[in-house]
């Protein structure tokens, strides 16, 4: 589910591709599943084309959506990671970490997490 946010600092075509991304990740949106085509989509979300374009473009180029020409976008089986994002998120995480110790959450409770994260994983 895609979902606009107009309070939200962030621009239309990040927002969109932050939940896609998200679907993808989460295996709501399995590799190979075809995307809704960008018209579809722009105009489920009341929002202009270029805007999704936009976001399916930089999907593409982080890896998770392919483009097929003439067939559409799907989405990819992960092979890999793109090393920019991985580097993104790793900078974001250790964000987070620093300012939960801050407020106090210990280092047990977050290796605590990152377990149940990766039970998660191994269940799926």
């Amino acid at each position: 589910m895609i979902t606009i946010n107009m309070r939200d600092s962030r621009p239309i075509y990040e927002q969109v591709k932050d939940s896609l991304r998200r679907l993808i990740v989460s295996g709501a949106l399995p590799a190979d599943e075809k995307l809704p085509s960008v018209r579809e989509l722009a105009a489920q979300l009341v929002i202009n084309p270029n805007t999704i374009q936009r976001a399916y473009r930089e999907l593409e180029h982080e890896g998770y959506i392919v483009s097929v020409p003439g067939k559409g976008s799907f989405a990819t089986p992960h092979f890999g990671a793109d090393s920019r994002r991985v580097s993104e998120l790793l900078a974001a995480f250790d964000d987070a970490v620093a300012e939960l110790r801050y407020l106090g959450v210990d280092g047990a409770e977050l290796k605590k997490r990152i377990d149940e994260q990766e039970a998660k994983k191994d269940e799926a």
